[in-house]
């Protein structure tokens, strides 16, 4: 169960919940749709959503078009998820100058 905590920690933290987020507000995206929204690279963007496909978080469509066109969406239990992704960016708003104050100690301290 702890493993499964850090691992869960881990996804939190990363670039999933804006991804989650941005899915949930615009529904199906397009890659580069979903790349423009967010500001990260391509390649952290392909990893992200493969890892919330293989998690059950994420659809991903492909069509047989020239050129080849896939679509996001989030599944059921991606839906699920804004709850909980939405509480932890309101907890890091409510404690963003007390992140900023520990990061700068720290950062002074090396």
């Amino acid at each position: 169960m702890e493993a499964l905590s850090v691992f869960l920690f881990g996804q939190c933290f990363c670039d999933c919940p804006q991804l989650v987020i941005s899915l949930a507000q615009y529904g199906t995206m397009r890659f580069n749709e979903i790349k423009r929204n967010l500001g990260i690279s391509q390649r952290m963007l392909s990893l992200t959503l493969k890892e919330l496909e293989r998690d059950g978080l994420v659809n991903r469509t492909q069509y047989p078009t020239i050129p080849p066109k896939v679509e996001y969406n989030l599944t059921q239990m991606g839906q699920s998820f804004r709850e909980p992704v939405s509480a932890l960016s309101y907890w890091a708003l409510e404690h963003l100058s007390e992140i900023d104050a520990a990061r700068e100690a720290y950062d002074k301290s090396d």
